[in-house]
């Protein structure tokens, strides 16, 4: 089992860029980067929240889940 990130998924249903995701949570492209192509080791639990806030996501299993 592994974790996965949905970032991908999330901001093509809302037609949000990842520069643009980078601007609006403050968060380098590099980071926004490699959470999108599920690329990261640790994930850093500021940049979920500040993402989640952003997106006004309540529940983060949108962000992150488990891939079987």
């Amino acid at each position: 089992m592994e974790i996965e990130i949905k970032l991908k998924q999330l901001l093509k249903e809302r037609n949000i860029k990842q520069y643009q995701l980078s601007e609006m949570t403050g968060l380098t492209t590099r980071t926004i980067s490699e959470l999108v192509n599920n690329q990261i080791e640790r994930i850093p639990k500021q940049a979920i929240c500040k993402i989640a806030e952003v997106l006004e996501i309540e529940d983060i299993r949108e962000i992150i889940d488990f891939e079987k």
